[in-house]
């Protein structure tokens, strides 16, 4: 066993559907981008998913292993794979109908070599899964460090009061949390993001995140608030974008030194200028992201990112 990520939750075909008429499939679910992002980055990481033994679960398969990412055992137990039809417009943008079943796997746990549990999402959400999820992040929360990104699906999670709850107990295991500002308008209509990050911040976790598509995000932390803007790209669609800097999110940490129960206070205690390199790093792999089609994030040797950040005035960050 080596030292790694568990990322539990979905991987599906996403069926994708453009203003010109024209169609494709590609591999992809919020986990699984997760964790394709962080194989890519070099990263150990584990997915514990839900696949059929069918074609396009054999290709999911084999797009997860020429990343690096390892499937947990069990992981292909269900009766067909998965599959999220989603449909740009104009701008690229995507809205999503699922045909899926979920649950986790058995094998599925985190162990002594697990330095973070990463979920979010569908699986968090989506019943008989769901509960075997919450039920593994609390027994994980003793060795590991646990990540939450809600990245809401209404058309699978039904009622934005109903989930509302279940979103905020998963928050209140969490150790970080990422989450778009498009998540928060639908949870909480009417209320300031920030306003909202603040209050789950405040609840525990060391860090929550907010993006802001191609305007960038801005970190909440106990040393107060960080905001970084995004690199300007030509935008081809948004499939995988917040996926993929979640996963950059777990990278950057992985590599401070910063994963681990043992490195809880590490985190807490995170500074402005940590945290601004963390989300330059992030907004520059989403970036990359976002300028090709489908769920497909860099490799380091497409990363010409910035390496240095200064920390402005009123929390705004400049890079270069």
């Amino acid at each position: 066993m080596s030292a790694h990520v568990l990322a539990v939750g979905e991987a599906l075909v996403d069926a994708v559907h453009r203003p010109d008429g024209t169609s494709e499939e590609h591999p992809g679910g919020s986990l699984a981008n997760v964790a394709l992002t962080l194989g890519r980055l070099g990263r150990d990481v584990r997915l514990a998913t839900w696949l059929g033994r069918d074609a396009r679960g054999d290709d999911v398969r084999a797009w997860l292993a020429e990343s690096r990412v390892a499937l947990v055992a069990g992981s292909d137990g269900a009766d067909r794979t998965s599959v999220a039809q989603a449909t740009l417009d104009d701008t690229g943008a995507a809205t999503y109908e699922f045909d899926l079943e979920w649950q986790v796997p058995a094998g599925a746990a985190a162990d002594d070599e697990t330095l973070a549990v990463h979920t979010g999402s569908i699986a968090a959400m989506l019943a008989p899964g769901d509960a075997d999820v919450r039920s593994l992040l609390a027994a994980a929360r003793d060795t590991a460090t646990v990540t939450y990104d809600p990245n809401a699906r209404p058309a699978i999670m039904g009622d934005a009061d109903a989930v509302r709850p279940r979103v905020e107990e998963i928050v209140t295991l969490s150790d970080v949390v990422k989450v778009s500002d498009e998540d928060l308008a639908w949870l909480y209509p009417g209320r300031d993001p920030l306003d909202v990050a603040r209050a789950w911040q405040a609840t525990d976790p060391a860090v929550v995140v907010v993006t802001f598509g191609g305007e960038g995000a801005t970190a909440v932390t106990a040393a107060g608030e960080v905001a970084v803007a995004a690199p300007r790209v030509e935008v081809v669609d948004t499939v995988g974008a917040g996926d993929s800097f979640m996963g950059a999110l777990l990278d950057w940490l992985w590599g401070a030194d910063l994963l681990g129960a043992a490195r809880r206070d590490a985190l807490r205690a995170i500074d402005r200028a940590a945290t601004a390199r963390m989300l330059v790093r992030a907004v520059a792999v989403a970036a990359v992201t976002v300028s090709r089609a489908g769920a497909n994030p860099p490799w380091p040797r497409d990363l010409i990112g910035p390496d240095r950040v200064r920390v402005g005035e009123h929390g705004t960050e400049e890079h270069s």
